[in-house]
């Protein structure tokens, strides 16, 4: 996945727009939630890259990602909800020791996931909570997948989250989903 391939705008914070970091807008301070909207493609197929990404990340993310993700632990049932799985990433490379995420929700049949991060991280300072919304369907051309996501940024109190912040974020993952990418391109019989 090449984030450099996003297409569409980001949507409302509040009383301000914040447009795409990566188009002709600029971002100024932002107070309170942002969300952001973008799109992605890949080459992998939709139920394969699903099937990374959701079920196989505890396996995959260290062997696909060295250079980021040192391990991932798997905590709770696996389903979501309040008992459910939560993923602790021991990241290498990010400015972070770890990077705590929970599952909210998945569904295999419409290829769809959601999550956030409840610990480490960018949390802190500016941030209270991150969640992310992706929906994966099949690219226009018919080959390869089509990654629909949303990401929201809770900020602290009166804290503010920036255009080169939202970048940051968005390079970290970019660096992880193109390592899996590639690993998946790469080994055609993971993830089948």
């Amino acid at each position: 996945m090449s984030l450099c391939k996003i297409r569409s705008k980001s949507v409302g914070n509040d009383d301000k727009t914040m447009v795409d970091p990566y188009g002709e807008g600029f971002i100024l301070a932002i107070l309170g939630a942002v969300t952001y909207e973008f799109e992605v493609t890949s080459p992998i197929s939709p139920a394969r890259l699903f099937k990374a990404l959701v079920f196989e990340a505890d396996k995959l993310f260290p062997k696909a990602a060295p250079h980021a993700i040192k391990s991932v632990e798997l905590e709770g049932d696996g389903g979501p909800g309040p008992s459910s799985r939560s993923t602790l990433l021991k990241v290498t490379y990010l400015p972070f020791e770890y990077v705590k995420h929970k599952v909210e929700g998945q569904d295999q049949d419409n290829l769809s996931y959601s999550y956030r991060v409840i610990e480490g991280g960018s949390l802190g300072e500016k941030l209270e909570k991150i969640s992310f919304e992706n929906k994966l369907v099949a690219a226009a051309a018919g080959e390869g997948t089509l990654v629909k996501s949303l990401m929201k940024f809770f900020t602290v109190a009166d804290s503010t989250f920036t255009e080169d912040e939202i970048k940051e974020q968005i390079k970290r993952m970019d660096g992880v989903y193109k390592a899996v990418e590639s690993y998946l391109l790469a080994n055609p019989h993971v993830c089948n």
